[in-house]
């Protein structure tokens, strides 16, 4: 069945080339996209065809989704598999756009059984099986805060990354089981060193938030891999490796 799939995306290709002048006004809003070699931006493009043919974005709020937002939001979504492969994607369709940020009730029982509720203002969000949200707003202005190493479509979609073995723990599907060890020993010490930073009140180009938990400082260090490349390399060269090899690239290379 090799032409028939061959043929199936083709016609998606086709049915969902982007403009010349829309892949032009994306490339310029967002700066770490543009920096990219001819060869990544070509690749990219095409991925962002195929993620827009297979994808299904519904505007929050009566938000009405026109053509460059679909193609910011998919531009940035397709950077981290840009090597892995639209297939890491596979196990969700639904994008969900809000045009701000989103109250989510939380509630927490505490030590002596009482529960706490409130609500938790969220920019983005990703489960397991989709769909993923983000603002809209915020995707919008990355192109600015990625001086902020700050970038939501980027943190929602490494969760998703991170979940397609079956858990949200900071460690990524992985080819064999000597590589998750490979990846364990060199993350969690990794993990460990920023949360003892943070707890100090260092400054950091990664997001405090990335403290809370191994996923959360799997996303935001993602974040800074794709947005700042060089400022992370700077910062912990160690953490840019690991996540160059997982991502097989490197951005800072252009």
């Amino acid at each position: 069945m090799g032409w028939w799939n061959r043929w199936r995306e083709r016609r998606a290709l086709e049915r969902h080339a982007i403009p010349d002048a829309l892949w032009r006004t994306v490339l310029s809003a967002y700066p770490f996209l543009s920096r990219r070699s001819t060869e990544d931006l070509g690749g990219l493009r095409r991925l962002c065809s195929l993620f827009l043919a297979r994808k299904r974005f519904t505007g929050a709020q009566g938000l009405v989704i026109d053509d460059l937002m679909a193609v910011a939001i998919a531009a940035q979504a397709c950077l981290p598999v840009l090597r892995l492969g639209l297939e890491a994607y596979d196990d969700f369709v639904g994008i969900v756009v809000h045009p701000d940020e989103v109250l989510a009730p939380r509630s927490i029982t505490d030590d002596d059984g009482i529960v706490h509720e409130y609500d938790e203002a969220l920019t983005g969000e990703a489960m397991a099986g989709g769909p993923v949200m983000v603002s809209w707003p915020d995707v919008a202005h990355a192109g600015d805060s990625a001086e902020q190493a700050y970038n939501v479509v980027i943190h929602e979609f490494a969760h998703v990354l991170d979940m397609r073995d079956g858990l949200a723990d900071g460690v990524p599907l992985l080819p064999t089981a000597a590589e998750r060890e490979a990846w364990i020993d060199t993350f969690d010490p990794l993990f460990e060193a920023f949360v003892a930073a943070v707890d100090r009140g260092e400054d950091t180009l990664i997001d405090p938030y990335g403290a809370e938990a191994p996923e959360e400082f799997f996303a935001v260090a993602s974040e800074a891999f794709f947005v700042a490349p060089d400022a992370l390399r700077d910062e912990s060269p160690a953490l840019y490796r690991l996540l160059a090899r997982y991502y097989r690239q490197d951005p800072a290379q252009g």
